[in-house]
């Protein structure tokens, strides 16, 4: 699909957005499990005048059967009741057709787009065919894998549908090593998907991307610093008891505490003398490291000579297989991410390679005769 982004004909966001000076915060449990649950949650919640949107899971997409899939249509009762009763704006994940049409039923007022779907263009296209000719916002999760086009595609498709009240939710990445979260946030996804649909708003999804109630604090900041428009954050009245991530939810204590700490000025510029400050320290670091990269580079050309003189192989297989575990290994241990250590070791070790065979190439010099 194109990455022409003419043909999202947007206008702004009302009902996704909150208005007001605060970021946009759209809480509630991942799963709806209960009447009680669910009450229980929103009444707290209504309390807090920074919550303006309750969420809640309704049929959840499991990787394997015989896991506890969500409560269905009974759960949209359920979270019409809390509309009623607390007045709170009312968000679920649609997957398919069906899902659409019950959650139109029940008045639920905003939908998302999961992740798990959006990777799927043939079924946001079932989506964006059930939401033809309907006014209700639609937000979309970024698709496991990062593949920005796909995300791009997804509102594409939505919004050919006659959806122009748009929004983004950026939950992390699936990758192979995501320490020390559950998904990797990629951060400079968030610039790149603003340039690609310039105007919709964006909100962070920290639960998915922390994994862990103790990380939630540090991704969001993060977030709101790159201009995020609001926070999307899993609360449960008592999440050590859920049925469904239980470890990356908050009470609606846990929730107050965590925004009040929060600076919620989006795009936080740094006061100058302390920018300068870390600046200074960022040309001590790279100062060292270029250093270091000049006294590796010595060591590798000596390394080609010995190798030259007795004869042996320039590459050694064995030898690399171990830098690289052992490399991987540390930086895994130090929270390092493992694709990003892989690629500077991988260009390191072609340009040691590179300088060993200059030792190769280079003319032998005959050592003068000795005078008898």
């Amino acid at each position: 699909m194109s990455t022409n982004t003419s043909n999202l004909n947007t206008v702004a966001t009302t009902k996704i957005l909150n208005g007001g000076p605060l970021p946009t915060v759209i809480a509630g449990p991942c799963s709806a499990e209960s009447e009680e649950q669910m009450l229980q949650t929103a009444r707290e919640l209504k309390k807090d005048h920074r919550v303006s949107i309750f969420r809640a899971g309704i049929w959840k997409p499991r990787t394997r059967p015989g896991q506890f899939e969500g409560v269905g249509k009974v759960g949209l009762e359920w979270l019409q009741t809390v509309k009623q009763e607390t007045g709170l704006q009312t968000a679920v994940e649609v997957a398919n057709t069906q899902h659409v049409e019950e959650a139109l039923k029940y008045g639920v007022d905003i939908l998302w787009v999961g992740a798990r779907t959006t990777v799927n263009p043939f079924s946001v296209q079932e989506l964006a065919d059930a939401l033809q000719g309907v006014d209700i916002p639609v937000m979309v999760k970024n698709p496991v894998n990062p593949d920005i086009q796909l995300w791009l595609g997804a509102l594409e498709r939505l919004n050919r549908a006659g959806i122009t009240d748009l929004g983004l939710i950026h939950r992390g990445f699936s990758t192979p090593n995501s320490k020390p979260y559950r998904n990797h946030p990629k951060w400079q996804t968030i610039q790149e998907i603003r340039t690609l649909a310039p105007g919709i708003p964006l909100l962070c999804d920290p639960s998915h991307i922390a994994g862990r109630r103790d990380l939630l604090e540090t991704v969001s900041q993060q977030a709101l610093h790159l201009g995020a428009d609001g926070l999307m954050i899993e609360t449960h009245i008592n999440p050590d008891v859920a049925l469904s991530d239980a470890s990356q939810q908050v009470t609606p204590a846990g929730l107050d505490k965590l925004l009040t700490v929060l600076d919620l000025e989006s795009e936080r510029v740094a006061q100058p003398e302390q920018l300068q400050d870390l600046r200074s320290l960022i040309d001590k670091l790279d100062h060292e490291l270029l250093n270091m990269l000049f006294l590796r580079a010595d060591v590798s050309k000596r390394i080609g000579e010995y190798k030259r003189a007795n004869a042996l192989d320039i590459y050694q297989s064995a030898r690399w297989k171990e830098i690289l575990e052992n490399r991987l290994k540390v930086a895994g241990e130090i929270g390092l991410d493992e694709d990003f250590v892989k690629a500077i070791f991988d260009s390191i070790h072609g340009f040691s390679l590179g300088i060993q065979n200059e030792v190769f190439a280079a003319p032998v010099v005959a050592k003068p005769v000795e005078q008898q």
